[in-house]
């Protein structure tokens, strides 16, 4: 899909790890069809990604969030594209809040450190 792999490219381009692509598509309920979650090792880095993601989503497919969460403190931000949800985490809030455990009936793809 082409906004996930834009995303995708965005969070590399400001070097996020960890990056998952979760298929939520067969999932009852589900809160959207996919999932991006990647995380950023402070606060600087996490908020440099969100940034990333929207402008350069923005650019590549003029696609822009319908809404966007978490930049108070940057420990966890959320872009909502409708059908795909991105999730910037750092890594202490990721392995609390689990996500990959807790929509683990998804299918999850690992996206390669580049």
């Amino acid at each position: 899909m082409k906004l996930n792999d834009k995303i995708v490219e965005a969070i590399q381009n400001k070097k996020g790890h960890r990056i998952v692509v979760m298929d939520m598509r067969k999932l009852s309920p589900k809160p959207c069809d996919w999932f991006v979650v990647a995380e950023g090792g402070s606060n600087t880095q996490v908020t440099a990604i969100a940034d990333e993601v929207e402008d350069f989503v923005r650019t590549e497919t003029k696609e822009k969030p319908i809404a966007i969460i978490g930049r108070d403190n940057a420990e966890w931000i959320a872009l909502d594209y409708g059908e795909t949800m991105v999730h910037i985490f750092q890594r202490e809030a990721r392995e609390f809040y689990a996500l990959e455990q807790l929509w683990g009936d998804a299918k999850i793809t690992e996206v390669p450190e580049v």
